[in-house]
């Protein structure tokens, strides 16, 4: 009787304890099934550009709805990326740094609006007219409005002598720059990108509270968010982080040991996953709306993605960029890369929804992978808005014929991204954008007029405004909606420049009237040296696979700079893409006798001596 007791309780027992499992798994979600079915297709974008391990996290109504791991840590190992598996996220480190030093603030312990000199103790500010009369503030060092160089720095590895934040600023034992940090500008009446402006930033908080960013990055934000994956500790102190994902070349080849050292950990030196990325973004979402944060303040996430100028990527807060605008949304983010490594925290707004991506892949073999993904999650989960096309009003003919042709990157500033063109078809005005066309693989984007010379592009936060005197186009304004005090007036030598009107003159003519044209634009510019641009204009034709035209062009280059090795090493590569191996052979070595020292060119001849002989 007894066994059979036992028995029957050791039955409901397993019973009991399915029906508990059971009840606690959770069936997957329509948006878990979606997003499910992007892994297969996410792998092969990433065999196909060699990229060796990624990393994602998706959140939405401010929570983590979807995490999924690629590939590998290191390709000399078989050991899979997993949840906890941490990558450099370079300069995403820098609105990690803006959030502290806002809650800095907010605890009354530092003043962003303080001039920052009065917080350095171990360096100074180096004297400079631009700031003779001007004090340089804490915030416009986080919102690259400081005027300060040093753009941006390269990572060391063990072995290395590597410099102090003093010595950085200095521009002591610094590979990429070699002079100290200095001022380009008056602070506060431009932008210019400075991860040398975030190392002041750490070097006066560390002076001022007398430990490592490292530890006060720890105290203040990753550890009351419980984060255990992120650290801003580097690989050669205590402390650091062992489950790690390792840095590759493009080939996907191993970085020397595979593990950077960022003694810059202000602007670049942050290791994280995407999950503590995302759970970073989902605080500061929560605080923005005012309900269920616990870290961050509804002030302090208010202060940290406020715009501060639309200079630059037209759209830049204390450390966060406010430029993209994919579904018509607004957010803020972050991208970072350093060699080998990199990703992107993209978050709305509102309504808590966003992306945090990590890779530990070179530039090229990384960008387009994420581009994918990011574009495929944004549209699967219809993260979108429409701007409403029965909103939008009728263009005036004379603006149309004033605004079509070719610009500078006008949309983000990147100049060398290419050209934008405003075509029209069927009376609609499209905007083919290189940056929108690589964010968002979109050829062409309509531009919704709204009156007063003005427009909404799909997928851009700003309004554009074009600026006429006698139906001319005379400049053109940037303007963000809701801030009536942020606007950027780009004068017409700004947006039509040298390069921009090459490119126009050689993609609307035949190549003779082009070459016409182009002399009536040298005798424009006498000073002007156009070698460079003929010979980014070769290489996206033939990106194109436009190959006849792309010949011409580079042979044009060899014409106008005889004594440009780069010109003939163009030529030379195109020949050999063509199959064209004598011709190839002529020019690298045309490229050599001009420049003894091309490596590229000995290889390529080399090679091809190689290929003609086995034929």
């Amino acid at each position: 009787m007894r066994r059979i007791i036992f028995i029957f309780l050791l039955m409901l027992s397993c019973a009991l304890s399915f029906a508990q499992t059971t009840k606690n798994t959770k069936k997957p979600t329509e948006q878990t099934i979606t997003l499910n079915n992007l892994k297969n297709s996410t792998y092969e974008v990433m065999k196909k550009y060699n990229l060796k391990g990624l990393s994602v996290a998706v959140f939405e109504n401010y929570q983590i709805i979807w995490t999924n791991q690629w590939g590998i840590k290191a390709s000399d190992s078989d050991e899979k990326i997993d949840p906890n598996t941490a990558f450099s996220t370079a300069s995403i480190s820098k609105p990690i740094t803006a959030i502290v030093c806002a809650i800095l603030e907010e605890k009354g312990l530092i003043n962003l609006d303080d001039p920052i000199q009065k917080y350095l103790k171990r360096w100074k500010l180096p004297e400079s007219n631009f700031t003779k009369n001007t004090p340089v503030t804490w915030k416009q060092l986080l919102s690259h409005t400081a005027g300060t160089s040093q753009g941006g720095f390269e990572d060391y590895y063990t072995g290395d002598s590597i410099p102090t934040i003093v010595e950085s600023l200095q521009g002591k034992l610094l590979p990429r720059s070699k002079k100290p940090i200095e001022f380009l500008f008056k602070p506060g009446t431009n932008w210019e990108y400075s991860g040398g402006g975030y190392v002041i930033v750490q070097c006066a908080l560390e002076d001022y509270f007398q430990k490592p960013l490292a530890q006060i990055v720890k105290e203040i934000l990753l550890d009351p968010l419980q984060l255990q994956n992120s650290t801003m500790i580097q690989p050669n102190e205590n402390g650091f982080l062992t489950n790690v994902a390792k840095v590759h070349n493009n080939k996907g080849q191993i970085i020397r040991t595979g593990i950077p050292i960022t003694p810059q950990v202000a602007p670049s030196g942050l290791w994280s996953t995407p999950t503590d990325l995302a759970l970073i973004a989902i605080e500061m979402q929560k605080a923005l709306l005012g309900k269920g944060n616990k870290i961050i303040s509804q002030a302090v996430a208010k202060k940290v993605t406020d715009i501060v100028t639309l200079n630059g990527a037209r759209g830049w807060s204390y450390g966060w960029q406010r430029s993209i605008g994919f579904g018509n949304l607004e957010w803020f983010s972050h991208d970072g890369s350093n060699t080998g490594t990199g990703g992107e925290l993209l978050a709305t707004m509102e309504n808590g929804n966003g992306i945090a991506v990590l890779a530990n892949g070179d530039k090229p073999n990384r960008l387009p992978v994420m581009a994918y993904l990011e574009k495929e999650i944004i549209t699967k989960l219809h993260w979108s808005k429409s701007i409403h096309s029965t909103s939008s009003k009728q263009i005036p003919s004379n603006l149309k014929e004033a605004i079509k042709g070719y610009y500078t990157e006008i949309l983000y500033g990147y100049d060398r991204l290419g050209t934008s063109q405003i075509v029209e078809e069927n009376s609609i005005l499209f905007l083919n954008s290189p940056v929108l066309k690589e964010n968002y693989d979109s050829e062409k984007n309509e531009m919704h007029y709204i009156g007063n010379n003005s427009f909404k592009i799909d997928n851009y936060p700003n309004i554009i405004q074009f600026n006429l005197d006698k139906n001319q186009l005379e400049s053109i304004t940037i303007l963000r909606p809701g801030y009536t005090d942020k606007k950027l007036e780009l004068p017409l030598d700004e947006i039509k420049t040298t390069q921009s009107q090459l490119i126009e003159i050689f993609s609307e003519n035949n190549f003779q009237t082009s070459l016409s044209k182009f002399q009536k634009l040298k005798l424009k510019y006498p000073e002007y040296n156009f070698e460079e641009n003929l010979n980014n204009l070769g290489y996206q034709f033939l990106n194109k696979k436009q190959t006849a035209i792309s010949v011409q062009i580079f042979t044009l280059n060899c014409s106008e700079y005889p004594q440009s090795a780069n010109a003939y090493d163009s030529l030379g590569e195109i020949y050999e893409a063509m199959g064209k191996l004598d011709l190839a052979k002529q020019n690298y070595q045309k490229s050599l006798d001009l420049n003894p020292k091309n490596e590229n060119a000995k290889e390529m001849i080399s090679k091809i001596d190689t290929i003609l002989k086995s034929k």
